[in-house]
């Protein structure tokens, strides 16, 4: 049965929500086998021009399909297709790291995300094109508005897949910017969660002082979904606001390297969010959070640097440039000291951060730099990097449209934890704004 919801009467099974999935899947108004072939002709049809999976084998995903079909699978993920960034494990599908080296690997286990999402009954399509070791050198996956340009980076294919409405959900990681990034150039909501709260296990470790499971989506709600599959706990609307939030408008010290344009965007949206009822006023940031973004370059070259020793030793030329005269050698030449004082500066500065959710429930900053890029590299990270250091919750919210037609994100941040209250506020500052 393929029979749709009233309220999606329209649209084509690929471009439901993971929530409209899962509730007519278990209505049995729809089976898991239309949705995934709904993606998969999508898939058919765009990839060639966009790029974003690394593996797919369309009769693996029927498979799954049919099978949970038949066993009437009723979980919170019934019958959703997702997607998994190739640095996280499949039992199986390789998993390649984005790397020459691991050509054809194939794990034993899967990463507990991956795990956790088919056990609430998701399916999953298949691996998503990352870079290098989810660093800078970029992986084939297009713009899918412009194929001259760049989706962001690491996870270029997760981000592209869900904004070419290929699949609803999709998984990455952070460690600098590899979420937020993608999911401003490609104009989808992208999730980076408190530290620690989605398990790591199965994920490639990048940078474990900063490595984070992410989510990306086309709602708050799908995102929201996804998240409580993968921390454990029964999933639960997005809370509504009592009244409008408190917003700290934060002009980071990046802020020069703006485009202009998305310094107007950035200012006209704080005018419109306090017209909109925000409470709304400038953050004064830490004094020592202008050195985090080069103190979030020293933790995670350097413990990159030594993740990595068996490669450097022994794929040497394997490598590609980027990685070996950017990451790996500032890593390499950070030493134990350096990356002691700077892991404490760390602390310091959260310290100061978390005081600023006294005052506001939510901070708004730039997401990237501008509109994606022309060309293959991945973008400026450094508007997430500082962020990623602080272990707290952010998300793009898909808001601006750039000179060229192109998104540009809004960057919000919760205080550690609060996660629930970081959805809300998203939610309602997307909807003043879009």
């Amino acid at each position: 049965m393929t029979a749709r919801p009233t309220t999606r009467s329209l649209a084509p099974l690929n471009e439901w929500t993971a929530l409209e999935i899962a509730a007519a899947v278990r209505a049995g108004t729809v089976t898991c086998e239309a949705i995934a072939r709904a993606c998969l002709d999508r898939i058919a049809e765009r990839e060639p021009r966009v790029l974003a999976w690394e593996y797919l084998d369309p009769e693996q995903v029927l498979a799954q399909a049919r099978a949970l079909d038949r066993g009437g699978h009723r979980g919170p993920l019934a019958g959703v297709p997702f997607g998994v960034k190739d640095i996280i494990d499949t039992c199986d599908m390789p998993t390649a790291y984005g790397s020459p080296i691991y050509a054809g690997h194939r794990p034993r286990r899967d990463a507990a995300c991956v795990a956790l999402g088919r056990k609430a009954g998701g399916v999953v399509m298949g691996k998503t094109v990352t870079t290098e070791f989810a660093v800078n050198y970029p992986g084939k996956t297009r713009h899918p508005q412009d194929p001259a340009r760049t989706p962001g980076g690491s996870s270029s294919g997760s981000a592209a897949a869900v904004a070419d409405c290929m699949v609803p959900l999709a998984l990455g990681t952070q460690t600098t910017g590899s979420t937020i990034k993608p999911g401003s150039f490609c104009g989808v909501f992208a999730y980076r969660p408190t530290f620690g709260a989605i398990r790591c296990s199965g994920v490639m470790e990048s940078a474990a002082s900063c490595d984070t499971v992410t989510l990306y989506g086309r709602t708050v709600e799908d995102i929201a979904l996804h998240r409580d599959v993968l921390v454990g706990t029964e999933p639960a609307p997005v809370a509504g606001l009592s009244e409008p939030p408190r917003i700290g408008f934060c002009r980071v010290p990046q802020w020069p390297r703006l485009a202009p344009y998305t310094q107007r965007l950035l200012e006209d949206a704080a005018a419109r969010l306090a017209r909109a009822g925000a409470r709304l006023q400038d953050a004064a940031l830490p004094e020592d959070f202008s050195e985090a973004e080069e103190t979030h370059r020293q933790i995670s070259c350097r413990e990159f640097a030594l993740n990595f020793t068996r490669e450097i030793e022994h794929h040497w030329n394997e490598l590609s440039e980027d990685l070996r005269n950017g990451k790996i050698r500032i890593g390499l030449e950070c030493t134990d000291k350096r990356y002691r004082a700077a892991q404490a500066l760390a602390a310091r500065c959260r310290l100061g951060v978390e005081a600023l959710f006294g005052d506001f429930d939510v901070l708004l900053a730039p997401a990237a730099v501008g509109e994606a890029p022309v060309g293959t590299g991945t973008g400026d990270s450094t508007l997430a990097s500082p962020w990623s250091l602080m272990h707290v919750p952010t998300m793009n919210v898909p808001v601006f449209k750039g000179p060229n037609g192109l998104p540009v994100g809004a960057q919000v941040i919760a205080g550690h934890g609060q996660d629930r209250k970081l959805f809300a506020a998203a939610r309602w500052i997307h909807s003043a704004l879009a």
